[in-house]
């Protein structure tokens, strides 16, 4: 619900003892609702694939530097980890050491 003089939505608020949807931007406050409230919905957790040792043979090669220790040959792979309308981040391991980072270009 949304306030009729300006707009901003209006909010559950206890105004006299009676719970009113009152707008937090002016002095509007609606009529006396029994069932005001607000209720938040949490996100689920999402799961990320965790790629296994003996998997990397599987993964494509790249030419990257790896922060650890400056090999310049890494395996990658990408996850939606954000999102869905921002870019995939690109995982990298590095060939030598086995450093994992991510790469959010």
């Amino acid at each position: 619900m949304f306030c009729p003089k300006c707009g901003s939505m209006l909010l559950p608020k206890k105004i006299n003892g009676k719970n009113v949807m009152a707008c937090c931007s002016c002095s509007f406050a609606g009529k006396e609702e029994d069932n005001a409230k607000i209720v938040e919905k949490a996100q689920e957790k999402k799961e990320l694939d965790i790629v296994d040792k003996d998997d990397d043979d599987s993964l494509p090669l790249t030419d990257a530097e790896c922060p650890k220790c400056g090999n310049k040959e890494a395996r990658y792979w990408m996850i939606q980890t954000r999102a869905g309308d921002e870019p995939e981040t690109k995982f990298l391991k590095c060939t030598a050491c086995k450093y994992i980072w991510r790469d959010y270009s």
